[in-house]
């Protein structure tokens, strides 16, 4: 009778017509509308709203992890010595790992770059096809859940940034970062009842605008040719609007470590950098190598990690159901563990004349924790402006 009665219970919900979250909705209200279970009878709906909202809180922030923190690259700038443009090392350098050369005394260089991300899984759980449960009942003496809900996203983002960099000493460079993107959520939930799927909800959320501006400074200690050492320090204003994840919603400050060592056409580039404010704490590390196959001609390859606190992984957990005898209830939740992002990053830089460069790579996830997507293209224009 209890296999019965859970059956009548479920074809009236299922019954039901699907719901459209509201056009009005902000991204991260659309996120957790979505995470919310509406079919599965879990006995305590008080615990499932909130375990939605927290859930729908970390998607938010990983996708802020990737949107509103991408990493500021300074690309390339020609160097103008005696009057002509000159290079200043044999390679154009790395795309995100920075490099401990600055740009002379009143170089200039703008860059427009532009950036695609399509996220396709969560935490290692696919997004896109159906399989991400985020609500389950299971009877104990069965091996699969009987009633669940999975959800379906599309998230994707076009990232356009313009950068800008000036030497005002030769040791020291300004520059600062200006992105602007368009975000995209589309989703829908689907209960799935012994088999019978009914969708419940539906739900999609645009926002277009500026993300948080970088402003920075990089002083190189030592140079020596292509090697050295410099640090800098980049302030990341809160110019995003914080409801729509395209920016942290407060201010933060991250101090990077640089070394470079160069040999004839190949240099090494090794970053360390910590993060205070803004989304959370962070540890970022990078190394990168950049061969000088021409003159013309630089390809590389960098290995990128990010270590961001208290934004924590989705795990299910699972619980006795209220009023439903030898039933489980499994729900998605966040733990408090840190997120630890790896990307591999393969590259080409051409010369197209003095003073323009084309640069394109594309960005890898070595890990799956977080939002991923299998692969993210980045093209852009660096030109530089000699005194």
């Amino acid at each position: 009778m209890k296999r019965f009665g859970l059956m009548i219970g479920c074809a009236a919900l299922c019954a039901a017509s699907a719901r459209t979250a509201s056009a009005q909705q902000t991204v991260g209200d659309v996120l957790t509308f979505l995470m919310t279970n509406q079919g599965v009878a879990t006995g305590n709906p008080q615990v499932g709203r909130a375990a939605a909202q927290a859930a729908g809180d970390t998607i938010s922030r990983a996708l802020l992890a990737n949107v509103a923190t991408l990493s500021a690259s300074f690309v390339y700038q020609l160097n103008p010595e005696l009057g002509t443009v000159e290079r200043a090392t044999q390679s154009f350098g790395p795309f995100f790992v920075e490099r401990a050369s600055t740009a002379a005394r009143g170089q200039a260089s703008f860059a427009l770059t532009f950036q695609h991300l399509q996220f396709s899984s969560l935490d290692g759980h696919d997004l896109r096809d159906g399989s991400f449960v985020t609500t389950a009942n299971q009877f104990r003496d069965e091996s699969a859940p009987y009633d669940e809900n999975r959800l379906m996203l599309d998230i994707d983002a076009s990232v356009a940034t313009l950068y800008g960099n000036v030497g005002i000493t030769n040791r020291v460079e300004v520059g600062f970062a200006v992105p602007m993107v368009a975000l995209r959520v589309n989703g829908s939930r689907v209960d799935t009842y012994r088999g019978r799927a009914f969708t419940q909800a539906t739900a999609s959320a645009t926002a277009v605008g500026l993300a948080d501006v970088v402003v920075r400074t990089k002083y190189t200690a030592f140079a020596d040719h292509g090697s050295g050492i410099a640090g800098a320090v980049d302030l990341r204003l809160p110019t995003g609007r914080e409801e729509n994840l395209l920016g942290a919603g407060t201010a933060s400050l991250k101090f990077t470590g640089i070394a470079s060592a160069e040999t004839g056409r190949t240099t090494l580039h090794a970053n360390g950098g910590y993060t205070v404010g803004g989304l959370a704490r962070e540890l970022s590390y990078g190394g990168a190598i950049a061969v000088a196959a021409t003159d013309r001609v630089t390809v590389s390859g960098e290995v990128i990690g990010r270590m961001i606190d208290g934004i924590g992984r989705i795990v299910p957990l699972s619980a006795p159901t209220p009023g439903l005898i030898g039933v489980d209830t499994i729900r998605l939740m966040p733990d408090a563990s840190s997120l630890h992002i790896v990307t591999a990053v393969p590259g080409v830089k051409w010369n197209m004349n003095n003073t323009w460069i084309l640069v394109a790579n594309v960005a890898m996830p070595l890990t799956s924790a977080g939002l991923t997507a299998r692969f993210t293209p980045f093209v852009g224009l660096d030109y530089s402006v000699g005194r």
